[in-house]
This record gives C-alpha cells, structure tokens and sequence, in this order.
C-alpha cells in the first residue's frame, strides 16, 4: 500500500491585488506534489504581508485581505490567513511558518521540531487547527488506517501533516539580495519546511539551486513545478493598467474588479505610497551579510 503524506501549502506576498496567477500556483504545486504519489495536498493559505513591510505601491492589508477573500470564494481548498497582516509590524517569512507549523501539530506531544518558547506565536492559527482537526476526523471517517492496497490515495489519518511553501520560482533570486533574508533564515525554511516554486519565463531555478551550496546541499527539499501554459500575470502590471483606466478583466476575479471599483483602491497616488522608504527587511537586517554564495 502506497502511503501518503497530508501536506499544507503557505504562501507568502504582497497579493496587491490577488491575481488568477496567485491562485493557479496553487493549483499547479497540488498537481505536480500528488502526482510524485507522496503526498495529499489537503489546505492552501494565503498569508498577506503587513503594511510594515514598506513596498511601493503596497495598499492597505485591510483591501488586501478582502480582496483574496473574495477571489477565493470559489475555492474549496485555498484560504486567506489575515495573522500576519493583523501584527503590530512586519513578521519574517520564517516565523509565519514556524507558527503555523506550531499550532498545526499542536497536540500532538511527540513533535519537537521547534522551540516553543522563542515562537510566541500561539493562537494564531487556530483556524488553521480547527480545519486539520476537521479534515483528520473526516479521513478518520472515511478512510480508515486499515485500506484495501489497490486505493493509491491512501494515507493513514495519523500522519501529521508537512508545511511548505509555495512561491514563484524568481523567489529563489531574492536570496541573494544583500540584507533581504538571513542566511539562517533561508537555511530553515528549505531544511525544516521546504520550497514548491512554479516557473514562470525569464526565471531559471534550476541555475538559482545549482549556483548555491545552500540550496543544492537541500535541494531535495525544493519542488520546482513547470507551468506549461505561460501565464504572466504581473500584479504590478494589473496596477499600472488600473491607474491608467484600462481594462483588467479575465486577469482578476470580477469581484476584485468590482470591489477595487467600489473603493477607488489604485490610484496614481496610492502607486507613491512608501516610494522612497527602504524595504523592512533590509532596515532591520542592516548589518553586512554574506547571502548563500555571493
């Protein structure tokens, strides 16, 4: 009997707006993962940056938040996540995941992958838990321990599920940029959780892997996921056209469309919004910094 890993998908970002292409990574890292046969994708989220984190052009999680709300009402799997956006100031990638993981083993006393203590992070993600509890009761239901061998999708209710995360495969350069990320960062997240990047043109992650000791010594842990029908959904772009009145339809769901038009959202004034202001993570990480191999 092939057994099967349940696994959780996190995305973090702008979302500014969220765009098809934001929910088609989804769609695609679920694919590509169940098609390897070793695992059951059983959640999306989608974790919207804080306003703190200081981007051009970023508009208030508040739109933000309700924006993904609405284009993923169509969604039975993917969900929004407003924890980070909720926090006084901005929260490194690599403690939206810790407390996620945290909270979604919680319960279970043989977990000791993380330090408790130092996460500070609890309740959080109780959606989170309450929704895993659900679905493991279900599977407990519907899909007992004991499976007749022939069913590939198997998997025993007991496993805990893994946490990745799902990104862009242009994700992977930004390891490089001086400052942006902390190498102990960028070692946990591909060492304890593991990446899913979907391609996308001009990237090429295989070559970002292979030009990192880092990133090739976990490369076990980095899915990259080719998307065979381009889609080049910019959300910078979707921004640019809006603030000229163009047409964005078939690019965003048409309740974001609708709802960006009710609050008049992107302007040529909200697009110089933090212009000028450094990015959070490079105020703070502000010592001089040797990022994987460079």
């Amino acid at each position: 009997m092939m057994s099967r890993t349940p696994l959780i998908l996190l995305a973090c970002g702008s979302f500014n707006p969220i765009t098809n292409m934001h929910m088609r990574l989804f769609e695609l890292a679920r694919d590509h993962l169940q098609k390897t046969g070793r695992y059951q994708v059983i959640e999306g989220i989608m974790s919207p940056v804080n306003d703190d984190y200081r981007k051009k052009g970023l508009v208030s999680a508040r739109h933000r938040i309700a924006m993904a709300k609405l284009a993923l009402e169509t969604s039975d799997w993917i969900r929004v996540d407003p924890w980070e956006s909720e926090q006084e100031t901005w929260t490194e990638t690599v403690k939206v995941l810790r407390g996620a993981a945290t909270n979604l083993r919680s319960g279970d006393p043989t977990y000791k992958g993380f330090d408790l203590a130092q996460l500070q992070l609890k309740h959080h993600y109780n959606e989170s838990l309450r929704l895993l509890q659900s679905k493991k009761e279900l599977m407990k239901n519907k899909w007992p321990i004991e499976r007749s061998t022939e069913d590939p999708l198997s998997y025993q209710h007991s496993v805990l599920p893994e946490l990745k995360l799902l990104c862009g495969a242009d994700f992977l350069q930004t390891f490089k940029t001086p400052n942006l990320w902390k190498e102990e960062h960028i070692k946990e997240i591909v060492e304890k959780f593991g990446l899913v990047c979907i391609s996308r043109a001009g990237s090429d992650p295989a070559q970002y892997i292979s030009e990192s000791d880092l990133l090739t010594q976990f490369q076990h842990n980095i899915f990259l996921v080719k998307e065979w029908i381009q889609n080049e959904i910019s959300a910078t772009q979707i921004r640019y056209a809006l603030c000229r009145g163009l047409s964005v339809k078939y690019l965003i769901p048409d309740s974001v469309i609708s709802y960006i038009a009710h609050h008049n959202i992107y302007t040529e004034e909200s697009e110089r919004k933090n212009e000028g202001d450094l990015l959070q993570p490079l105020k703070l990480h502000n010592t001089t910094v040797n990022p994987l191999n460079d």
